[in-house]
């Protein structure tokens, strides 16, 4: 028997880690996301034994094969500023240190705001990801996010993510691959709707495929090249139906774990389960 492919979305923690995987369960996921801490609080914390014990035990009573957690929206490792850049590093250790404790198998993190100059920002990028690295040997893979290149932020290029990369130590190297969100790199100039091959053919040359771990599934609200990050329903943006089904039906990446983070309307589990088998259905019919 053929196991369903890997497919979530973002589901809330709220309650504490062991409530998502349930959450997960109800809209048929076989792949989930989720905030191990408030995302928008520096406050810290561990998980303790107890949580750890609870989140395998849910987490077993589902379909789900892949874990994801997504770092906090305030850590910024590119940072200029020497106490915002510790601060950053800090957060990002607990956070690698928690996914540790958790078994989680996918760190998402979004490269950095250079601030200054963007090569400064790019070699401090990966100087703060490999000392949080060396500090926490875990088996979880960081995952640097394609973003949408608004301002300052580093990584709306695949050559951005491949320098991170490529400044790492050669042994940490192995640690790190990338989460490409379909919105971000749609906005910020990779054409997945009318140039789908030559997007991934771009990756191929520039990172590897190999480099590819998970997949952002979110169409967009904004035209291309907006370099705006504004997430849309599956075919109800300006990405539209056909690079999502080309997605779903792509023989390279029926491996790679497909997260959803479209909006969720006035209710999560509804919302979630009817683009999971949206999805579901265009995957059936390639």
């Amino acid at each position: 028997m053929t196991l369903p492919s890997l497919l979530g979305a973002h589901v809330s923690s709220a309650g504490g880690t062991p409530q998502a995987p349930p959450r997960a369960h109800a809209i048929a996921a076989t792949a989930l996301q989720l905030f191990t801490k408030q995302a928008n609080r520096w406050a810290e914390r561990d998980c303790a034994d107890d949580e750890c014990g609870a989140f395998g035990t849910a987490l077993s009573a589902t379909d789900v094969r892949t874990t994801v957690s997504h770092d906090s929206y305030l850590i910024n490792l590119a940072s200029p500023d020497p106490t915002l850049r510790a601060r950053s590093i800090e957060s990002f250790a607990a956070e690698l240190r928690r996914c540790g404790s958790l078994g989680i198998d996918l760190l998402v993190s979004h490269p950095g705001n250079y601030m200054d100059e963007r090569e400064a920002g790019l070699a401090r990028n990966a100087d703060a990801i490999a000392e949080a690295l060396e500090m926490v040997p875990c088996r979880t893979i960081l995952c640097l996010e394609t973003t949408a290149g608004a301002g300052t932020v580093l990584g709306a290029s695949f050559e951005e993510l491949a320098a991170i990369i490529d400044r790492l130590p050669a042994h940490l190297q192995p640690r790190v691959g990338v989460c490409l969100d379909t919105c971000h790199v749609y906005s910020a100039g990779y054409d997945l709707a009318n140039d789908y091959d030559g997007v991934w053919a771009r990756f191929e040359d520039t990172l590897g495929m190999d480099r590819l771990k998970v997949l952002h599934l979110n169409d967009s609200k904004t035209p291309f090249g907006s370099r705006k990050d504004r997430h849309e329903l599956i075919a109800e943006g300006s990405i539209g139906e056909g690079a999502f089904r080309r997605l779903m039906t792509d023989a390279r990446l029926a491996h790679v774990p497909k997260i959803l983070e479209t909006p969720k309307g006035d209710d999560a589990t509804v919302t979630d389960s009817r683009m999971i088998a949206l999805l579901r259905s265009y995957e059936a019919a390639g």
